[in-house]
């Protein structure tokens, strides 16, 4: 799959969740039920996967911590607050770049429409 298709299939999830369940959970469990619907579907994703950082001489083996990543392809940053902040584009965007991945989505399901919580960020398009 190319990226534009994982992040369908993540959004497709993304909005069944929500329908089913609507917002106010923990990060926690949009991120538990994110992955179960992922298995289910047989799709390769990693979670909690420690990415390094590299500065100079030194390696850092846990530069951060990433919520998913859908088939070496997309990074899914999970948030249930009740707004988002230019430091969450900006979060992403950095793991986008320690991970060398071109896409991530950064997705708030603690809002009224789904719609209104999903944001697609680039690095390097």
């Amino acid at each position: 799959m190319i990226e534009n298709e994982v992040a369908t299939l993540a959004l497709d999830i993304a909005f069944g969740i929500h329908r089913k369940y609507g917002p106010g959970l923990f990060e926690s469990v949009y991120e538990e039920i994110f992955c179960y619907e992922l298995s289910k579907r047989e799709v390769f994703f990693t979670r909690q996967q420690a990415i390094p950082l590299v500065h100079e001489e030194i390696k850092l083996e846990v530069g951060f911590r990433s919520d998913v990543i859908i088939d070496n392809k997309v990074i899914v940053e999970i948030k249930s607050i009740e707004a988002l902040a230019n430091i969450h584009f900006k979060q992403v965007l950095t793991y986008l770049k320690l991970s060398d991945l071109k896409l991530g989505l950064l997705i708030n399901f603690n809002v009224v429409l789904l719609k209104d919580g999903i944001h697609r960020i680039a690095n390097k398009l």
